[in-house]
C-alpha cells in the first residue's frame, strides 16, 4: 500500500505520511495545493493500492495552512 501511495503523493507534487494504526487502517497527513490534495483523497477512497480493500475513508482535521510543514512523503511505521 505505502509504495503506491508514496508514489501518487509523490507524483501530485504533495507531502506527508502514511502509516497502518494497529486497528488496520491507515493513518497520515497530507499537504499541498487544495486541487492537489483533493485528487490524492480522491484516488485514497476510490483505488488505492491494487492490494488494498477500501472500506470506507475519513478525512479528519481538515484546515488551510499558509506554508508547507513537511517535506517529502514518507512511509512511517
Amino acid at each position: 500500500m505505502f509504495r503506491y501511495t508514496e508514489r501518487k503523493g509523490l507524483d501530485l507534487g504533495l507531502v506527508g505520511w502514511v502509516k497502518n494504526t494497529s486497528k488496520g487502517t491507515v493513518m497520515g497527513q497530507v499537504q499541498g495545493p487544495q486541487h492537489l490534495v483533493n485528487e490524492m483523497k480522491l484516488w485514497l477512497s476510490k483505488e488505492g493500492s491494487p492490494f488494498c480493500r477500501i472500506s470506507r475513508a475519513v478525512f479528519k482535521n481538515e484546515k488551510k495552512i499558509p506554508k508547507l510543514e513537511l517535506s517529502g512523503f514518507s512511509t512511517r511505521f
